[in-house]
């Protein structure tokens, strides 16, 4: 049996489709880009394909551009600093949701507070903290001022307050204290949304630039956006089919990170706590 849309089903249908087409046409164009020859990449009218397929601007990018280098600094920064986050945000985000104690409502109204201060506000003073405790160059310089995140921690205190204080009782009865009854109970009933703001701080970090293209010049600890950066500016000149071929390198891994997890994320979003804000 044929389905029926209405009319409203009809317009949602064509608004999301024209919506996709805006998000993944330049997607598609640096693909396309990629596989073109150098020469091809500055004809007028531009084309979408090329004289032919090619992939010299891959081979010239994973050859020279130090790309594996930089992805494998980028991996080790986003795999510690979602561990990290994660980790102490639940740890303050349990304390805020179980525990009573003085200065709690100052403290989560500072947390709150800080989900409000753009970022960007607070480089100086932190760039400022990482030269006097010698931290510049360094991969504790990109990683710790990146693990402080308010907005993980209002997430799972939002998740924390929904989960039913009579599972920690029964456990408290059996003798378990505060600790075990976090690590043996409350993660474990967690995980949908640990899983959702683990795979988002990932992806920020992964995608983070300006930070880390502040806090480090060398090259053995520059990430994946900060060395691209460098390829754009500098050691392939204004090569359009390797700049390209180094952003679709670059994120390949959080596409593939979306296909497998995606289930996840979309439980996670649910678990939140924060559909009815």
């Amino acid at each position: 049996m044929t389905k029926r849309f209405s009319p409203g089903q009809l317009v949602l249908l064509v608004v999301t489709g024209a919506l996709a087409v805006v998000w993944l046409a330049p997607l598609a164009w640096a693909v396309a880009t990629s596989l073109k020859p150098e020469a091809d990449t500055n004809k007028i009218p531009l084309q979408w394909v090329g004289s032919e397929v090619t992939l010299d601007a891959y081979r010239l990018v994973l050859g020279t551009g130090g790309i594996v280098k930089w992805a494998i600094n980028s991996t080790v920064t986003a795999v510690v600093v979602t561990v990290m986050t994660v980790l102490f945000s639940a740890m303050a985000a349990y304390g805020f949701a179980r525990t009573q104690f003085r200065g709690r409502r100052v403290l989560l109204a500072v947390i709150l507070a800080g989900i409000m201060v753009p970022p960007q506000v607070l480089i100086a003073p932190l760039f400022a903290e990482m030269v006097a405790l010698g931290l510049v160059d360094t991969w504790w310089g990109i990683i710790l001022p990146q693990v402080a995140a308010p907005v993980i921690v209002y997430i799972l205190y939002k998740f924390f307050q929904g989960v039913p204080p009579e599972l920690e009782q029964a456990a408290f009865v059996d003798g378990a204290g505060r600790w075990r009854v976090f690590f043996t109970i409350v993660l474990p009933l967690s995980r949908p949304v640990l899983a959702a703001v683990s795979i988002f701080t990932f992806i920020t970090t992964w995608n983070n630039f300006l930070w880390p293209f502040l806090v480090s010049t060398d090259p053995n600890t520059m990430t994946l956006p900060v060395g691209l950066a460098n390829v754009v500016q500098g050691t392939f000149g204004v090569r359009y089919a390797q700049i390209m071929a180094s952003v679709v390198l670059a994120g390949l891994p959080l596409l593939i990170i979306f296909v497998f997890f995606q289930r996840q994320i979309v439980r996670g979003v649910a678990h939140t706590g924060l559909a009815g804000e």
